[in-house]
């Protein structure tokens, strides 16, 4: 009976596990830079809506998560209907806000944290004053049988930039273009994003940031 029992939670705390990693999203391709995609063929020119674009943002730790979001700060597109064929956007790293806290010092100290606007520990994630924007530059797209494409892009964080390939769906309404990607996961190492990872220091136990960045891109544009 006890060994059926034990049996019973190895088999829930597995499928928890596996779940666990699945809510996550897939993990996106990561790579060297690589160049920027240029329009060759009859396109149209669509600008990013700061006001509606969101980038949705989750880490982990042993204890928990956070999640929250960044906007973007500008941006263009030139699509063949729902091919995305070039573009760039920059992201806001200023705009950065915690979701999951009530407001008050907790959440204020967290996004002070990320942010890198505490003396001494600027360096720990995002460091706003040195670095006040990220970028993604699409290098490439390419239809799935899903009806979806595949983006790469170059993704540039802390000036660091790194090639990544991810699902995206894309809605083109004449006037406007949305773009949604799947949820996916970045290696924050990648971009030398290094504090309290396990992969670089050995002496952390359960003190440890998980080395995943789950993303989601929210994004629409207008005709130029």
């Amino acid at each position: 009976m006890k060994k059926r029992i034990f049996n019973v939670f190895t088999v829930l705390a597995l499928t928890m596990a596996v779940v666990s990693c699945q809510d996550k999203g897939k993990k996106a391709t990561t790579t060297e830079a690589e160049p920027v995609a240029e329009s060759t063929t009859v396109t149209e020119k669509f600008v990013i809506d700061s006001t509606e674009s969101t980038i949705y943002w989750k880490g982990f730790k042993p204890t928990g998560s956070h999640h929250g979001t960044v906007k973007l700060e500008k941006g263009v597109f030139k699509a063949n209907g729902t091919d995305l064929v070039s573009g760039s956007f920059l992201i806001d790293m200023r705009s950065l806000v915690d979701m999951d806290m009530e407001p008050g010092d907790m959440k204020d100290k967290l996004e002070a944290h990320l942010k890198g606007t505490v003396e001494g520990k600027e360096g720990d994630f995002f460091d706003i004053t040195k670095f006040p924007t990220a970028a993604f530059e699409i290098t490439g797209s390419q239809p799935t049988t899903e009806n979806k494409s595949l983006i790469s892009g170059n993704l540039t964080i802390k000036g660091i930039k790194q090639n990544i390939t991810f699902p995206i769906s894309v809605t083109n309404e004449g006037e406007t273009i949305s773009i949604l990607s799947d949820t996916f996961t970045i290696d924050r190492t990648q971009w030398e994003i290094n504090f309290r990872s396990k992969s670089i220091f050995d002496d952390l136990g359960d003190n440890f940031i998980n080395d995943e960045i789950q993303l989601k891109f929210v994004l629409k544009a207008t005709k130029a």
